[in-house]
C-alpha cells in the first residue's frame, strides 16, 4: 500500500506538466523510474516544502469468491485511514526522482503514466508471491500542493479468485513542518 501512497504522491505533485510524448521512452512495455523522473524534469516542477494532511478511504470491494464475512472483515480493516506527512526543503530541491525510484521498489512496474493539464493516469502491476498479480489503475488530479486520486486494484486471488478494490486517496498541504 505504502508503493501506491508514493506513486499516486509523485503522481500528482507533478500534474501541472504537460506530456508531450510518451513516460515509456524506450518503448519496452514499462516506465522506469529514470523516465518517471525524465517526464517530471520536462516540467521543471517540485514538490512545495511543508506538511502534509493524507487521507484514503476504501470506496468498494467486490469479491464473488470470497468466503462469507471476508469483503466485511477487509473493509474494517481498511476504513478511512488520516495521517500526516512532511516534505522538508531538501527533499523537495531533489524533485520526484528518489519517490519515483521508491514506487518501483518490489514486485511492481509501471506499466504507464501520463500527465497532462493537472490530471494523473497512470497504470501498474503489481504481485506478491503466493498472493497473484494486481492491476492498479491512478486516476485523479493535481497540483503541487494537492491531490485527489482513485486507485483502482484488480485481479485474482489464489483460492479465491476474482477481486476488485478501489479507493480514494487525497493529500493537501497544510502549512510549515513542525519543527
Amino acid at each position: 500500500m505504502k508503493r501506491l501512497v508514493v506513486l499516486a504522491s509523485v503522481c500528482a505533485l507533478v500534474a501541472a506538466c504537460s506530456d508531450d510524448a510518451p513516460a515509456d521512452a524506450d518503448g519496452d512495455g514499462e516506465v522506469s523510474a529514470a523516465e518517471m523522473a525524465a517526464e517530471v524534469e520536462k516540467a521543471d516542477i517540485k514538490p512545495q516544502a511543508g506538511e502534509y494532511s493524507a487521507s484514503s478511504e476504501l470506496v468498494s470491494i467486490d469479491i464473488p469468491g470470497a468466503p462469507e464475512g471476508m469483503a466485511d472483515m477487509m473493509k474494517g480493516a481498511m476504513k478511512s485511514q488520516d495521517n500526516k506527512f512532511c516534505i522538508t526543503q531538501e527533499q523537495a530541491d531533489k524533485g520526484f526522482e528518489e519517490m519515483a525510484k521508491e514506487s518501483q521498489q518490489g514486485d511492481c512496474t509501471v506499466k504507464s503514466f501520463e500527465v497532462d493539464g493537472g490530471d494523473i493516469d497512470a497504470v501498474m502491476s503489481c504481485s506478491a508471491a503466493g498472493q497473484g498479480e494486481m492491476s492498479i489503475t491512478l486516476d485523479g488530479s493535481g497540483t503541487a500542493t494537492t491531490m485527489e486520486m482513485e486507485v483502482t486494484m484488480e485481479g485474482k486471488l489464489p483460492q479465491i479468485g476474482d477481486a476488485k478494490m478501489v479507493m480514494r486517496t487525497t493529500q493537501k498541504r497544510i502549512g510549515d513542518c513542525p519543527a
